[in-house]
């Protein structure tokens, strides 16, 4: 399918708007001035406040980057706090009697959640560990090749070159234009498989330019020529309903500190069948012999507090109604893409925005933060001067800011910084 035209673009802009013109938009504060953003929403019928308080954030920013880190929220973190009390208050009990039990059900819960059974799912500490995990157990020979995208992650990327490079296999990575349709994504990977090819690690939401990839049919691609199939699902859980088991990958890992609303850092690492007697932690742990899921369960003093907290984490997010939460969250991302985008004057023809993401990139002007470098150094411009965090990327030679939505966002806090950007490019 050819990129939309300039009436259709005018038209997905004008969606967001339409979405978003049945809230109250406070006064944008001065770009100049630390103090309190105030703004206001009446998605949550009145008690939006009470969703905003749940986190303790510091007010004079705009936090548009949950994406990158997360946020968690305070009962999250008073359930941890709990658990790290009951190991200072008698270690020996804890380790030895609360944590196995505590642990095995917080998994239990984070598989209920994927739509997988228990013993299917690890928990891990962040998405580079599962990884990190697989390519450990996957022993890459000499000669052979690990297939990933131009969009792949960062830290997953450098996990496959020291695990390829010890091992003497390749690493290719296709390019995928930014708006590429699912059957382009399809063909460009399907297109980069070689007799060589012994895993294809495709990104279900991809991190660098915010887009939903078709991991499924990649996956049918991929295992009808006999690859294995890894699916980075690194900001899936929370941002999209998921049901694991139906991708059709061999190795499926998310993390659930993102937009599941745990604390840093637990993710989960889906295995299928066939594949679990091979998969061991990277650490040895008392637990070894009882291998694949159990033997993740327990190494030695590590702070298992944010994983007992999990459970505590999926039922707050439920409370807020999980599909209230996304419509707010993708139409506010929209939004927000559409006013930054306005006020660079950079077009959205050719950025891509996938309904069903909270997350949204907007180009910046040509020039404008084109290598990490520079956009490392406009990120701390952008935090230092205008009291926002929000992502700065370079990605295929351009820069580009990466905006989130969740929860706490309102849309003043975008038309702020909207201002505010533009003047600090002119």
């Amino acid at each position: 399918m050819a990129p939309p035209g300039p009436k259709r673009s005018r038209d997905l802009l004008e969606q967001p708007r339409r979405f978003w013109r049945s809230f109250r938009l406070a006064e944008s504060p001065s770009v100049d001035t630390p103090d309190e953003v105030t703004h206001s929403s009446d998605l949550w019928d009145g008690n939006w406040d009470e969703v905003r308080d749940a986190w303790d954030l510091d007010p004079s920013r705009a936090h548009l980057n949950h994406g990158s880190f997360g946020a968690v929220p305070r009962l999250v973190r008073a359930a941890e706090t709990h658990w790290r009390g009951l190991a200072d208050a008698n270690p020996m009990h804890y380790y030895r009697t609360l944590l196995p039990p505590a642990i095995v059900s917080a998994r239990a819960a984070a598989a209920d959640f994927l739509g997988t059974v228990q013993d299917a799912l690890a928990l891990v500490s962040n998405t580079t560990a599962g990884v990190s995990t697989v390519l450990a157990a996957l022993a890459l020979r000499e000669g052979e090749e690990v297939l990933l995208t131009d969009h792949a992650y960062g830290a997953v990327a450098l996990a496959v070159a020291r695990f390829a490079g010890a091992a003497g296999a390749q690493v290719k990575a296709v390019k995928v234009p930014l708006t590429a349709t699912d059957e382009e994504v399809v063909r460009a990977v399907a297109d980069g498989i070689t007799s060589r090819t012994r895993l294809v690690l495709i990104d279900q939401i991809t991190s660098p330019t915010a887009r939903l990839f078709p991991v499924r049919r990649v996956a049918e691609e991929a295992r009808a020529r006999g690859v294995t199939v890894f699916v980075d699902g690194a900001h899936v859980p929370g941002m999209l309903p998921v049901d694991v088991e139906a991708l059709g990958a061999d190795f499926w890992v998310g993390n659930f500190h993102k937009w599941a609303f745990a604390g840093r850092s637990v993710a989960g690492l889906w295995v299928a069948p066939s594949w679990r007697p091979q998969i061991q932690p990277l650490v040895v742990s008392w637990n070894e012999e009882q291998r694949f899921p159990a033997a993740f369960d327990q190494q030695g003093t590590r702070d298992g507090a944010v994983w007992l907290a999990l459970p505590d984490a999926l039922r707050f997010f439920e409370s807020l109604e999980p599909e209230r939460l996304r419509q707010y969250n993708n139409g506010l991302a929209a939004y927000g893409q559409s006013v930054v985008a306005s006020a660079l004057g950079t077009s959205l023809d050719g950025v891509g925005g996938d309904p069903r993401l909270s997350m949204r990139l907007v180009a910046l002007p040509r020039g404008v933060a084109d290598t990490g470098e520079a956009a490392t150094a406009l990120y701390e411009r952008i935090s230092r001067d205008l009291h926002v965090e929000v992502a700065v990327t370079s990605w295929a030679g351009r820069g580009w800011l990466r905006l989130s939505a969740q929860a706490y966002n309102a849309p003043a806090e975008y038309e702020r910084f909207a201002h505010g950007i533009a003047g600090l490019l002119r």
